[in-house]
């Protein structure tokens, strides 16, 4: 706040200046209007999720602006809302999006995109105790674990239904829900089994190559022509919400287990991603800024809000100093007309020409992180 108070002042005084020099007849120009102060995070949460509601279409139950597997992380969002706020306003929304879409089972040729949603109706879940959120989960999991395959790489799930590629995200969302799910379900074998999947996949994933000598995730392995087991990593772009899934998949299997390298594990990975992926004023950023089209304007929201998670197993003050800090950056550099918020956090607004509704949605996400790490706007 310090760094847009001075910003506002530089301003003002340049205005000043030129105004004294006595040219032109049309008087001083006026100032732009410099964002509100930023009020508590739940609040500012609040307001951007006013202005992602404008996006939403009951009667798909889904995102204007933005696609199938975004939605996903807004119903997570206005979950995550709803818990740390007590508020119930946005529960008809959740119940809604599952009505309208339950006929396919939150099914896709994508099993990334089918983490997404069953993460969604965990977080529904715990959120209502409605058991049909827990148990569409269980069902989306279990066609997730076709996607298995021992015969590429030596295990994990493959990105797509056509088998084209092995990729981080697809993985770590498979770790995610496995390791959610066994903490949540009341039968004794589907707990196992749950639990058994979500170990096989970190051991599968921690020695598969896709985490680099820097400790970061690429996006995933390529598969050798001649030789189909032999993978390795395809030095391809270090998204954000690769180094951010994982970071909740092995905080939940830690609770789990009890196994506390798997938070060293995730405290690794956490801080190698901050260290690479900020500016000099600890903004986050993903390499596609401006321009990151439907998908990648959703990516840090990911990050940020497993990172939370993270901090909450174990608490690091310097995760809430970072998530403080982008907030911040949010609501004072990169905020637009009623509340929108923008793809580059640290500014200047800009509102994207694909996926308005996905950016709104992890600039939230990280308004919600902030809050649930107890940081101080």
């Amino acid at each position: 706040m310090r760094a847009s108070k001075g910003k506002w002042m530089m301003l003002a005084g340049a205005v000043l200046a030129l105004s004294s020099c006595g040219g032109g007849s049309g008087g001083s120009p006026a100032l732009p209007s410099p964002p509100p102060a930023m009020p508590g995070y739940l609040q500012a949460a609040a307001l951007g999720i006013q202005q992602l509601q404008t996006w939403y279409d009951s009667t798909t139950g889904l995102w204007q602006t933005t696609g199938w597997w975004n939605a996903a992380n807004s119903i997570t969002v206005l979950g995550e809302y709803s818990k740390l706020s007590g508020s119930t306003e946005y529960l008809p929304v959740i119940s809604n999006t599952f009505t309208r879409n339950e006929s396919g089972g939150f099914l896709t040729n994508y099993y990334d995109d089918e983490g997404w949603w069953a993460l969604a109706w965990i977080e529904a879940y715990d959120v209502t105790g409605n058991a049909s959120y827990l148990n569409m989960a269980e069902e989306i999991f279990s066609d997730m674990t076709t996607g298995w395959d021992t015969s590429t790489c030596g295990g994990g799930i493959w990105w797509n239904k056509t088998h084209t590629y092995k990729n981080a995200i697809a993985n770590e969302l498979f770790l995610d829900v496995a390791a959610n799910l066994a903490e949540r379900v009341s039968d004794p074998s589907a707990k196992t089994a749950d639990l058994n999947w979500a170990q096989e996949e970190w051991q599968w994933f921690s020695q598969s190559g896709m985490i680099n000598a820097q400790n970061l995730i690429n996006d995933g392995l390529s598969i050798s022509s001649t030789n189909p087991s032999s993978c390795q990593n395809n030095g391809q772009t270090v998204w954000s919400y690769n180094q951010g899934v994982i970071l909740g998949g092995l905080a939940a299997l830690a609770q789990l287990t009890g196994n506390s390298t798997l938070l060293e594990e995730a405290q690794t990975i956490a801080q190698a991603a901050i260290a690479h992926l900020t500016d000099s004023n600890g903004i986050l950023h993903d390499a596609c800024e401006p321009n990151c089209g439907a998908d990648g304007v959703q990516f840090k929201g990911i990050f940020v809000r497993n990172l939370a998670i993270l901090n909450a197993a174990q608490p690091q003050s310097s995760y809430a100093s970072f998530l403080a800090t982008n907030a911040q950056s949010i609501w004072n550099n990169d905020q637009g007309p009623n509340h929108q918020f923008g793809v580059v956090w640290s500014g200047p607004f800009s509102s994207p020409s694909e996926g308005a509704a996905a950016a709104q949605t992890s600039a939230v996400d990280c308004f919600l992180a902030a809050d649930e790490a107890g940081a101080q706007p």
